[in-house]
């Protein structure tokens, strides 16, 4: 069997726990569908990547069976996110108030409740329940003692219920990580990416560019959570560097995009630049978001947030995820909300051609995934 060779480029979201956490998750992922198929996927260790380990991480993937090689490529952010993940819940709260009140100004919220209702959602309800839960849990015990015990000593009681309790209630609902998000997200917005992250772009596209004229049968620039935004600068500044055009066998690919989140902030002049310039482009992108993924926009087309129309080859796909796990592993329903915004870089309980491990160690193209996946009824 003839060897397939495949170059994987993976940008991740807006999470601090970085390489580490990734590869060991691909690693579980790939023991994963092995134990499906019955065919051993070896997953390397990792490597500092050749334009330095501050830039990209290296692990190796072989697929005997299917006479697959794939050299995957981490590329690293997750310092950048360290210096502004903010760890001091009062600062927290207060940064978020301002990032909200930004958002409130800026945010074509119209529209965006238009293209899906479940996002705004996910957008709202963090500061909500943020004010809401530590006030009820302060309240009420204090309203109930205070029937018997002099009104006082029911606040200090109540105060205390609600600092032990808050937190972990919050952290349940993922309304920190969400807080941190939009707060990150609206300085973005406002501000733009700053010297140090569009230098690390650059980088990412610089390394990109010169390993597309590789010996590889197909090149994925997989982009995923907040790094679909981000992917788009990306793709504007390797398509620079390659004259305008990409080869037919490179695919961008969004899983659980969620690009409206600066797309629709109007005073985001700067991002909406990046996907004007992207319009007259003639490259490959397949969207894959799931509907019940609260923060993604399923069946939302980034392009067609600043243009009419795009030359860009595109598929939008949900995952039906509902098809490949067993209603018990399912992660439906609000309290899974924020695990199944990782279900795109999972394996299910049996197989799906848009599982990660199938599309960057399998045999199949993107194309013949997305095709095999439209097949299933």
């Amino acid at each position: 069997m003839e060897k397939f060779k495949r170059k994987v480029f993976y940008l991740g979201g807006f999470d601090p726990r970085g390489v580490r956490f990734y590869h060991q998750l691909y690693r579980e992922q790939a023991a994963r569908h092995a134990a499906l198929t019955g065919d051993a996927i070896m997953v390397s260790g990792r490597q500092a990547g050749p334009a330095g380990a501050a830039v990209s991480a290296l692990w190796r993937v072989e697929n005997p069976a299917a006479g697959v090689e794939t050299d995957y490529e981490y590329l690293r952010w997750e310092d950048l996110i360290g210096k502004v993940w903010i760890r001091n819940p009062l600062s927290l709260a207060w940064r978020a108030a301002r990032a909200y009140a930004g958002h409130a100004r800026h945010m074509d919220f119209r529209r965006m409740r238009r293209l899906r209702k479940g996002p705004v959602i996910t957008i709202l309800y963090p500061p909500i329940l943020a004010v809401l839960i530590p006030l009820l849990l302060a309240l009420v015990p204090a309203l109930l003692l205070s029937l018997l015990l002099p009104f006082w000593v029911g606040a200090l009681a109540g105060i205390v219920v609600s600092a032990l309790l808050s937190g972990r209630i919050l952290a349940k609902l993922v309304v920190p990580w969400l807080l941190r998000f939009m707060t990150y997200h609206g300085a973005l917005a406002a501000e733009g990416p700053g010297e140090a992250l569009d230098d690390r772009l650059d980088r990412f596209a610089a390394r990109i560019a010169e390993q597309l004229d590789g010996d590889w049968d197909e090149v994925q620039i997989v982009t995923h959570s907040a790094g679909t935004i981000l992917g788009m600068r990306l793709l504007r500044r390797l398509l620079a560097l390659r004259g305008g055009s990409l080869p037919d066998h490179v695919v961008l690919l969004g899983l659980g995009q969620v690009v409206p989140v600066i797309g629709l902030r109007r005073d985001a002049a700067w991002y909406h630049d990046d996907l004007r310039a992207l319009a007259d482009r003639h490259f490959r992108y397949v969207d894959i978001s799931s509907p019940p993924d609260g923060a993604a926009y399923y069946n939302v087309n980034p392009f067609r947030l600043v243009a009419d129309r795009h030359a860009a080859r595109v598929d939008m796909l949900s995952p039906r995820f509902h098809l490949f796990y067993r209603p018990e592993n399912y992660h439906g329903g609000w309290s899974n909300k924020y695990e199944a915004h990782f279900d795109y870089l999972r394996v299910g309980d049996s197989l799906s051609p848009l599982d990660f491990i199938s599309l960057t160690a399998g045999r199949r193209t993107v194309d013949d995934a997305v095709a095999a996946f439209r097949m299933i009824p």
